[in-house]
């Protein structure tokens, strides 16, 4: 099995490289990065597709960030990922039996969704303001990936991760999801010993949280069992925590021991976004990295990597 990834040095791609040839043993992984193809120009993209013929492509290639990035970079969020998703789904209108993970975000899902949120709620309401020019880039990959599957015969399957971490993240103090921000802020406000912390919001939201390695093991689960009859799929822990309560995990782990200290005037995003992650895990797929572990162990890769 030949297996191309785009977004191959991204926290995603780098798991999948590096974690999906102990789950498919007889794969070839050929990853790719903006280092050999510019996903921006669709003869570049088509030419990576035609030089690897590969059984299977990943999508993992993305304009990625929390609320402060998503709020304030709006336009990059959505043509960035317009432009990426529309050259690999259209690069690959010729290649029918190529089989299709493309691999989008809970954020996808309407701000007024019932919780647990499953698949079904798609398109049913407003998004949250926050990100919804990153979920509407994200909405239309899947309606572009369904045209294709129609009309043309591919397999292909979009996963919706709940909230991801991992090692290779994003680290920045601006542009960087929730648990990387805070990882890095908090290991600063420790080595300066800054006697006070503040997280943006009320701490109240909850949210679920997912180590990037069990998203990888999700997709070696889809692709040995061949789960392509589902168009969307979610892929959750099934656990949920308060924001201040991940900020206490964060601050145990890092060893911090200056005040929390919250900012209600800041947005707080969704109040809760756990995903549905049933039809998934009645197929037999479970996630295995617990959150305590899997904090100890990215900050442990943190402070080995950092600059």
């Amino acid at each position: 099995m030949k297996i191309l990834i785009f977004g191959s040095a991204g926290l995603v791609g780098s798991s999948l490289v590096s974690n999906l040839p102990n789950i498919i043993t007889d794969c070839k992984i050929f990853p790719s990065s903006r280092k050999d193809t510019d996903l921006f120009s669709a003869s570049e993209t088509l030419k990576k597709i035609n030089s690897t013929n590969p059984d299977v492509v990943i999508n993992a290639a993305a304009k990625v960030g929390g609320i402060h990035a998503n709020n304030t970079q709006r336009t990059e969020f959505i043509l960035d990922n317009l432009k990426i998703n529309i050259n690999i789904l259209e690069s690959l209108i010729p290649f029918h039996n190529v089989k299709v993970i493309n691999l989008g975000s809970s954020c996808i899902y309407p701000l007024g969704a019932n919780v647990p949120i499953n698949e079904d709620s798609l398109l049913t309401g407003k998004l949250e303001p926050t990100n919804s020019p990153y979920a509407m880039a994200k909405l239309a990959a899947i309606e572009i990936g369904d045209a294709i599957s129609k009309q043309f015969g591919h397999k292909i399957i979009n996963l919706m991760p709940t909230n991801l971490y991992g090692p290779n993240d994003n680290f920045s103090e601006d542009s960087s999801h929730v648990i990387p921000g805070l990882i890095h802020r908090m290991h600063i406000a420790k080595i300066n010993k800054i006697e006070t912390f503040e997280v943006w919001g009320t701490g109240k939201p909850l949210r679920e949280f997912m180590h990037v390695d069990d998203l990888t093991s999700a997709v070696g689960y889809i692709l040995k069992n061949d789960l392509f009859s589902e168009q969307v799929l979610n892929v959750g822990s099934n656990d949920e925590i308060s924001i201040n309560d991940l900020v206490l995990k964060i601050k145990k782990v890092v060893n911090y021991d200056g005040k929390i200290i919250f900012n209600s005037k800041m947005p707080d995003g969704n109040p809760r976004k756990l995903l549905d992650s049933t039809k998934l895990i009645s197929h037999g797929w479970k996630p295995n990295v617990e959150l305590s572990e899997g904090l100890s162990s990215v900050y442990k890769w943190y402070l080995d990597n950092k600059s």
